[in-house]
This record gives structure tokens, C-alpha cells and sequence, in this order.
């Protein structure tokens, strides 16, 4: 039986045909879909975008619109800082709930201290980030519990408690940093704050407190002293300064008269080198008058009638220089 073929009309070419661009229209509509949603893609200022072109890193673009090869793909990284807390965690209600087993630590005194700090951190490398590390945030995490008890370990309670927490803070940032460039995880610090700093239990707090108001009162005794230092200090310098200006004064006093002495002498000197004795009987009349200033001086030869007072020399009492009359045999 001999073979039949059969030739297609013009009707069925036609619709073959139509078939066949319609499914080559739409196999280049949904390449260009495709090319759409793989092959551009947009980085807001938030993240930045990691391409890799079969496992091999392409390039890191941050803010902007980009076009990318549709076998090529794109990780996109958060650059904004977090935060986390450091020894309690947040509950959805935003309770704090201590952890004792990261908030307990010792210190230098070797006390029990429980001490909450909130870190914040951010990528500093997103490639680093990504694939240096399987867990950075954990890693982070651990390197700043390490550091924070070493950093704690090194002050006494009191300090971590009052005046060292301002120090501590910078050093335990200064240390996660140093501990960060070594490891490479692509995070970096910006700020580490301490929370709180207590004891751990309600016995060791009151103890805390007692010791406390121990050195409140110590501090109270010690302003009260130092006032009344503060007081007796400037009476005590105001007298001894007195004492100081009298004691130069008569110092002062003194020198001028022993001086004036010398002077007095060194004249009398001259005098007695010219006249000795009627100097010398001068200086007896002188001297006898200090020594006895109340006894009345006559000066006679026992044999006249007449005789003069010496303190009519002296003072010019008309009473007193008027002769006194005595008999020959003996005067006063």
C-alpha cells in the first residue's frame, strides 16, 4: 500500500506559526521579567550589598540603584548600630531580667559584684562579616564578657561601684577594640556604658550600705575638723602675728635706745676728754639723783652757814632753791 502524504493548508501554517510567536514572545517576556527582578536591584543608605559571582566575592556597593548578571547574586548587610545588653536580658515588655551567670563578677578586693553594661556595635566590614566569622555576634559577645572581668577584675568595689566607672568603660571599649582588630569579624564598638553596679544579694547590699553610712559619718567628722581647723587657724595666725609685730617693736625699740645710749655715751666721751672733772662730778650729781630720786640732796662743806639743795640745778622751783639756814655745827 503506497505511503500518503499529507501537505498542511495555508490555515494550519498560519495558526502554527502564531503559536510559535506567541511562545517566542513570551519566552523573551518573562527573560526580560526575569533580567527585572535579577538583574537590577537597589541598596538603600541602611545596608550595603555583597555580590558574588559563583562563590567568588564581586564587588561591595553601598546606597544606589545597580545592574548585576542573572547567575550573579546579592547579600545584603545592615550598617546601622545595634545594641544589646551585657549581663541582663529584655523581656517583650521591655523588663529588664538580671543574668547572674554574665552579671556576676569578681573584683580586685575579692568581692562579688553584679554589673550591667549595653553595648553598642555595628559592621565595620561586611565582607568580614559575612564570611569570616559563622556567628559574630556571638563572638562579639564573648570577647566582651573576657574583657569586661579582666577590665573589673583590676578595680575594687568601691571604685566600680562610685568613681572608677567612667575609666572602666574606656577601658573595657579600648580592649574589645584591640580584640576585634586581632580577630577580623568585620564588627567594631561604638560605645559601651555600664548600667548598673551593685551587690548580688539583698545581705551583701545591706552590709553595702552599712559600710556606706560608716564612711558617711567618717567624712562628716573629718568636714567638722577641717572647719574648725579652718577657724582656729586664721586667730591663731592673726596672734602670732601680733606677737610677731610687738616682738619687732620692742626689738625695734630696743636697738634705738641701746643706739641713743652709745650716742649719749660717745658724747659724754668727748666732754670728759676736755673737762674730766667737772664731768666726773657731773655724772656723780646724775647718778646719785637716779639713785635716790626721793631723798633730798644738800651739798655742803660742814662749815658754812649757807647751803644749796642739788635739786635746785635741776628744777626750777623758786621754793625749792631758797637757802636753808643750819647752825655751824652739822647740817642735813
Amino acid at each position: 500500500m503506497a505511503n500518503i502524504k499529507t501537505i498542511p493548508n495555508e490555515a494550519t501554517v498560519k495558526t502554527f506559526n502564531r503559536i510559535k510567536n506567541i511562545i517566542l514572545a513570551s519566552v523573551i517576556a518573562l527573560f526580560v521579567i526575569i533580567c527585572l527582578f535579577r538583574c537590577f536591584y537597589s541598596v538603600d543608605e541602611q545596608h550595603n550589598a555583597i555580590v558574588t559571582q559563583f562563590g567568588s566575592i564581586v564587588k561591595v556597593d553601598t546606597a544606589g540603584f545597580y545592574f548585576k548578571a542573572p547567575w550573579q547574586s546579592v547579600r545584603k548587610v545592615d550598617m546601622t548600630t545595634h545594641g544589646t545588653g551585657i549581663g541582663y536580658t529584655v523581656t517583650a515588655n521591655g523588663q529588664n531580667i538580671t543574668d547572674t551567670d554574665n552579671g556576676i563578677m569578681i573584683t580586685s578586693d575579692f568581692n562579688l559584684l553584679n554589673i550591667d553594661f549595653y553595648l553598642e556595635y555595628r559592621v565595620s566590614d561586611p565582607i568580614a562579616y559575612v564570611y569570616a566569622s559563622r556567628s559574630p555576634e556571638m563572638t562579639l559577645s564573648n570577647i566582651t564578657m573576657a574583657n569586661i572581668r579582666t577590665v573589673v577584675s583590676n578595680y575594687t568595689v568601691d571604685e566600680a561601684m562610685t568613681t572608677a566607672k567612667g575609666q572602666i568603660q574606656a577601658d573595657v571599649k579600648a580592649a574589645i577594640l584591640s580584640e576585634l582588630e586581632r580577630t577580623d569579624i568585620g564588627l567594631t564598638v561604638v560605645n559601651i556604658t555600664i548600667q548598673d553596679s551593685e551587690p548580688p544579694t539583698p545581705e551583701i547590699i545591706a552590709a553595702f550600705k552599712s559600710v556606706e553610712n560608716a564612711k558617711q559619718g567618717a567624712d562628716t567628722a573629718m568636714n567638722k575638723a577641717l572647719e574648725y581647723k579652718n577657724n582656729q587657724l586664721p586667730n591663731s595666725q592673726a596672734e602670732a602675728d601680733s606677737i610677731i609685730q610687738a616682738a619687732e617693736a620692742d626689738k625695734a625699740a630696743r636697738i634705738a635706745e641701746a643706739n641713743g645710749q652709745v650716742e649719749r655715751f660717745n658724747k659724754i666721751y668727748e666732754e670728759y676728754k676736755q673737762f674730766p672733772f667737772v664731768t666726773k662730778r657731773r655724772l656723780f650729781y646724775e647718778r646719785i639723783e637716779s639713785v635716790l630720786p626721793n631723798c633730798k640732796v644738800i651739798i655742803t662743806d660742814g662749815s658754812t652757814s649757807t647751803v644749796y639743795p642739788l635739786d635746785s640745778f635741776t628744777k626750777a622751783d623758786p621754793a625749792a632753791s631758797a637757802p636753808a639756814n643750819t647752825d655751824n655745827n652739822g647740817g642735813n
